[in-house]
């Protein structure tokens, strides 16, 4: 009981605040390259979703069943009388070993689309941005044109000046004479302009003596 007491005291007591040091490993750790495997996992699963695949495995099975059904029983290896056990054996392990390469081929998948639909996203984001900024371009654009003389404006600016002179030199050509005996440009000027107001005139300005008449007519219907 002494020994055993001694032995226990001896031995380090281990508490948390003292870090636990590594224990060696008698089996090596095996690291295999993931995308090596991952290549080879999607190939594997590509292959099985073939109709070679199909074909071949439909062959394998149809041979190996008419070969130890039809065929002496000495030279049968998985013979009928126990229910093809082998080929059982045979298919699932196939499929043991074919679950898992399929889910890391899909894995594999998912993290693409994932990637993928991240820079999809990103270059959305650029495109909304670039458009907004054309946009915000386009209506500066816009209301900076609105202040700039079309070709159209200046035909109609230039007809107006063109017909202003015709007229004038029709009224310098012309037989009457203004009051004081002589035809200044100052009066032709002035007289050309009030045709031009009454012609450009707006018609705004006709709004509220129309309106005004309205509402004398509506006052006049009561009392007649």
């Amino acid at each position: 009981m002494a020994e055993t007491r001694e032995r226990r005291t001896d031995t380090p007591k281990f508490s948390l605040d003292m870090p636990r040091t590594a224990r060696s490993r008698r089996m090596p750790r095996l690291a295999p390259d993931p995308d090596a495997f991952g290549r080879f996992a999607e190939r594997f699963a590509r292959y099985m979703g073939t109709p070679q695949f199909l074909v071949y495995m439909t062959l394998f099975c149809v041979l190996w069943l008419g070969w130890n059904t039809i065929a002496p029983e000495s030279l049968q290896f998985d013979p009928k009388s126990l229910n093809y056990t082998l080929l059982t054996l045979i298919l699932s392990l196939q499929a043991s070993y074919a679950a898992p390469l399929i889910l890391l081929a899909q894995n594999r998948q998912d993290d693409r689309d994932r990637v993928q639909i991240e820079q999809d996203r990103g270059r959305n984001e650029r495109n909304l941005a670039d458009t907004e900024y054309l946009t915000r371009e386009l209506a500066a654009l816009r209301v900076a044109l609105r202040e700039v003389a079309t070709r159209d404006y200046v035909r109609a600016e230039m007809r107006s000046l063109l017909e202003d002179i015709i007229e004038a030199q029709h009224e310098f050509s012309s037989d009457d004479d203004s009051a004081d005996g002589e035809k200044t440009p100052e009066k032709v000027k002035e007289k050309i302009r009030d045709k031009r107001d009454r012609q450009r005139g707006p018609r705004t300005q006709q709004i509220p003596k129309v309106q005004k008449n309205r509402a004398d007519a509506d006052r006049r219907e009561p009392g007649a």
